[in-house]
């Protein structure tokens, strides 16, 4: 019975986190919320936070799925001498690996005191209401001036502004989507572009981060079997959820501003304080 109602929590907390990955809502912090509310834990001491890491490797799988064409083809024209080095896969991944270096450097040296200190419900709740605000500004005075751009050639200097902005996700509901598609507001690129650049630039990132993640943890080899069922339960879950979500987030944003997901991150913010004051958390 308990192995069943482990799988049933990791599902809904799979669906969760496919939701929640890409949309600039916050993942880490609707699952600090939502494993607090679910009481989700294991039978080994380092399951939940194995479970968080498992299931973001789901949802960017989705991605390299959705765009699996974009990035086969980046590999075919990888060499700057079959193509020209502006079109090349070479420039695309290197300006990826540039918007890499500021988050990088941000979780080496703050990952520690952020899991420490930032990882609680009142934390999460005031970064989702702030970032909030701040995205309803940021899509006021960059969104229109951005809009008709297209395409994927990003420059240096909006790589290292949007890794720059990425820095900020290390704050558990400010969103890592959110603050990488503001910083590609504020460098020039339309909400299409940032977000698409997002995406890509989420495969590194998350990928480098949940690894390290994983093999810091001590891996899968001393959770119990029903927990490692739950693993891959949820594991499916977040990437069929996010590969939906994903497809369905760009349609919107090609047609409608981003300012619903900034109402719905301070409403979501005061019911969580709400509830935090009443003692449900």
């Amino acid at each position: 019975m308990d192995t069943i109602f482990l799988i049933i929590k990791s599902i809904i907390l799979g669906i969760v986190e496919g939701i929640t990955e890409f949309l600039p809502i916050s993942s880490t912090g609707h699952m600090i919320i939502f494993e607090h509310l679910m009481k989700f834990k294991g039978i080994s001491p380092n399951y939940v936070e194995m479970y968080t890491y498992v299931i973001q490797l789901g949802a960017i799988l989705s991605i390299v799925v959705l765009y699996w064409k974009k990035i086969k083809d980046t590999l075919i024209n990888f060499f700057p001498q079959k193509v020209g080095y502006k079109n090349s896969g070479f420039r695309f991944w290197f300006m990826i690996f540039i918007a890499c270096i500021p988050g990088g450097i941000c979780q080496l040296l703050l990952d520690d005191l952020s899991d420490k200190y930032l990882f609680n419900t009142v934390t999460v709740a005031i970064a989702l209401f702030l970032g909030g605000i701040w995205m309803i500004y940021a899509e006021n005075k960059f969104r229109s001036r951005n809009s008709t751009k297209k395409g994927l050639n990003v420059t240096t200097r909006q790589a290292w502004i949007i890794g720059i902005f990425q820095c900020l996700a290390i704050i558990p509901g400010m969103s890592r989507s959110a603050s990488t598609i503001i910083g590609g507001w504020v460098s020039g690129l339309s909400t299409v572009q940032a977000a698409e650049f997002s995406f890509f630039l989420a495969i590194p990132v998350m990928l480098g981060m949940s690894l390290l993640k994983i093999i810091k943890i001590g891996g899968i080899s001393a959770l119990a079997f029903s927990e490692i069922i739950s693993l891959a339960v949820g594991f499916i879950v977040s990437f069929i959820v996010a590969l939906i979500v994903v497809d369905k987030f760009i349609s919107y944003l090609k047609r409608k501003p981003m300012r619903i997901f900034a109402i719905y991150r301070m409403i979501f913010a005061v019911i969580v304080l709400v509830a935090g004051f009443r003692g449900i958390f």
